[in-house]
């Protein structure tokens, strides 16, 4: 897979939110994570220096200390005689992650219904509900994406939390969606968000936590699941 050719896909279709502004290891750093999520990275393929230099118009210092960042959060590893690699999930260490997110998602959307009375991050909740309607309709999984970290982007500004804006985008959530595309999981997201948004407007918090945890727990289920089918289990 040519890096260059990557290049439009991680950088023209999103604008990076605010902790994504910043140094050109900043740019490898989360264009590596938004192209796990978009499906121009995958897990187990290698990083290759001089393609995200080029893809990214970074010098190779600057992808360098990108690569080290994602390693120091584990989503890329350096492996012998192969350099850096993006990480690949076992079923256990998948479920995990899940077991982190369940709480962490929980934690979110009750914080985010105490918070719902702010009326700016709450009509960008509701867009980002629209925008994914639309993306599911046009079966663009690439808008699909992006409206998603819109939805989690609103729930982390509601929530008023700075250790769960720092925390939460480090579950390794986006390694989970690659290596599982499940096409029932998007409906899934699509219906469970739409009742999550729900609660969190109605300032519900102890539903919002509820419908939060359901989640990932249906989540969880499809790819254990899955799992057993391709395992014979």
């Amino acid at each position: 897979m040519n890096a260059k050719s990557l290049a439009p896909s991680l950088v023209e279709h999103d604008e990076p939110v605010e902790a994504e502004r910043g140094t050109a290891s900043d740019a490898v750093f989360y264009g590596v994570l938004r192209g796990l999520e978009s499906q121009a990275f995958v897990p187990g393929q290698r990083l290759v220096e001089a393609d995200l230099s080029a893809a990214f118009k970074v010098s190779r210092n600057s992808v360098r200390e990108g690569l080290q960042r994602l390693v120091a959060e584990g989503v890329v590893e350096l492996l012998k005689h192969k350099g850096a690699v993006i990480r690949t999930l076992g079923f256990q260490d998948t479920m995990d992650v899940l077991d982190v997110a369940e709480l962490m998602t929980g934690l979110l959307v009750r914080a985010a219904a105490r918070n719902h009375t702010d009326t700016a991050l709450a009509g960008m909740l509701r867009q980002s509900l629209r925008d994914l309607s639309r993306a599911d309709e046009a079966r663009d999984s690439l808008a699909f994406t992006l409206a998603r970290r819109q939805f989690y982007r609103a729930l982390l500004y509601l929530a008023h939390n700075r250790e769960l804006r720092r925390l939460f985008p480090t579950i390794h959530m986006p390694i989970v969606y690659a290596q599982h595309r499940l096409p029932l999981l998007q409906q899934i997201r699509l219906r469970d968000y739409e009742r999550i948004a729900a609660a969190v407007l109605a300032g519900k918090a102890e539903d919002a936590e509820a419908l939060g945890r359901e989640h990932v727990q249906t989540v969880r289920k499809c790819i254990h699941e899955s799992y057993a089918k391709l395992n014979g289990a």
